[in-house]
């Protein structure tokens, strides 16, 4: 049965979550960072999910990997917890169950990439996926978060972002409005349509959902490096937009002198364009110069595993012993095996 312990055997385990729109990691970890399961399911983003859907997935990963072994700790970080209140209300959905009942923690996933990329007390995260993010916290604990609730809140770009320009502009292209661009072709072959109008009527009518047009993003980046004015002009604003999370988040921190690590997640971030990271970077040594910018490695939910680990009171070797393991299992290469 898993529950409250009060003091851990040997048979007790950690276990920590990272839920994205896509798709959601599990492990549980003995104290000493021994892997002792991992398990991966469906997307767990309340923000897309739901609620009540989000906890069944969150629930049944758990249960998966914790067996009938006792939780001391379970650290969930979920993309979709964004406001203290979204925050709260996860909470109270999944204390009712027996394997919080010892020690808990959720919020955002951008803490476990923040944590994938390292340990430094002063530290920016942004995630580039589906959609964009950031996070900064500095050594005396001060934070800065955003709402990241789309357009609502001044976001721009990621997966979604890209895809709904990438039709704006094809859109004009295709009735003289705008410059003529190859992402016309790129909608038709990626979305399998016969034509731009024919996708904005299935749109319009709801014979196509408008999650289909994220498909569209790796189409952006390639057409910038074949030389496609408009796809390049695209890659630079998104770009920009993630030099400003960067700059917003150590201006508010105080920390623009500062050698901070500038740690990038999200698939778009980790496909390593060239020349997005080159905007980036040059965006970000004209106002912090200083800062380091990095592509994070690891998967986010061997972020989430040292959490939960550290907040379960495990030394430094258990640590090592953990990134270690769970990257061999959440690699891209693990993955292709797994395929």
């Amino acid at each position: 049965m898993i529950g409250r312990v009060d003091e851990p055997d040997a048979t007790a385990v950690v276990v920590a979550v990272d839920g994205g729109g896509s798709k959601t990691d599990a492990v549980a970890l003995r104290l000493d960072g021994e892997l002792v399961a991992h398990r991966r399911g469906p997307g767990s983003s309340p923000h897309f999910e739901g609620l009540d859907a989000s906890v069944d997935v969150v629930d049944g990963l758990v249960r998966a990997v914790a067996g009938e072994r006792p939780v001391v700790h379970a650290g969930l970080y979920l993309s979709g917890l964004d406001l203290p209140i979204e925050i709260e209300r996860y909470r109270s959905a999944i204390a009712g169950h027996s394997w919080a009942a010892a020690s808990l923690v959720v919020d955002n996933d951008l803490y476990a990439l923040l944590r994938a990329g390292t340990d430094e007390p002063d530290s920016v995260a942004i995630v580039c996926g589906t959609g964009v993010n950031a996070i900064g916290i500095r050594a005396d604990g001060a934070q800065v978060r955003f709402p990241s609730l789309g357009a609502l809140s001044g976001d721009w770009g990621g997966g979604s972002g890209l895809g709904e320009e990438v039709l704006w502009h094809a859109a004009r292209a295709v009735d003289g409005r705008g410059p003529a661009t190859a992402l016309v072709g790129e909608i038709e072959r990626r979305l399998a349509v016969g034509s731009v109008g024919e996708l904005i009527e299935g749109l319009h009518f709801g014979d196509r959902d408008a999650s289909e047009l994220i498909a569209l993003a790796p189409a952006v980046f390639a057409a910038a490096r074949a030389g496609d004015a408009v796809a390049i002009s695209l890659v630079e604003r998104q770009a920009t937009e993630l030099a400003d999370f960067a700059r917003a988040c150590l201006t508010r921190l105080d920390l623009l002198d500062h050698e901070v690590p500038v740690v990038l997640g999200g698939g778009i971030a980790r496909s390593g364009d060239e020349r997005l990271l080159r905007g980036i970077r040059s965006e970000l040594a004209a106002v912090a110069p200083r800062a380091r910018l990095g592509i994070v490695d690891d998967a986010p939910i061997v972020g989430a595993a040292l959490l939960a680990l550290g907040a379960a009171g495990a030394g430094d070797a258990a640590l090592v012993r953990a990134r270690a393991a769970v990257s061999a299992v959440t690699s891209p290469e693990a993955a292709l095996l797994e395929a």
